[in-house]
């Protein structure tokens, strides 16, 4: 069981979810995540770590734009992830990047649906 602040941070994923269509929850390495049509777009790292699906030239970009924000260690080099600072991304700019992450993921007929 997540703890709480796990809880919270999932809860507010849920949220800025709502309306992207075929968002499920489920778990991805032991920890709560999004998924649409069962690949994986967000997952919760840790309380504080966001893990976010994103094509490797959008990746560097905003690492190289927000590096207060977003991040990677050795273990994401040369994957389509990049790390979020969950406390330091407000909503707005948390939920864009959740509906690229989406876009990235989604099969065709259900990007259509945005």
């Amino acid at each position: 069981m997540p703890d709480d602040e796990t809880q919270m941070l999932l809860a507010r994923l849920q949220r800025l979810a709502e309306d992207l269509p075929g968002v499920e929850t489920g778990t991805s390495y032991g920890t709560p995540a999004l998924k649409v049509a069962g690949k994986l777009f967000l997952r919760i790292k840790d309380a504080q770590t966001l893990v976010l699906m994103a094509p490797m030239d959008e990746k560097e970009r905003l690492i190289e734009m927000a590096p207060g924000i977003y991040y990677e260690t050795d273990h994401y080099k040369g994957w389509p992830a990049l790390l979020v600072r969950a406390a330091a991304i407000d909503d707005a700019e948390l939920r864009h990047r959740m509906a690229e992450a989406w876009r990235f993921k989604a099969p065709a007929k259900l990007r259509k649906l945005t």
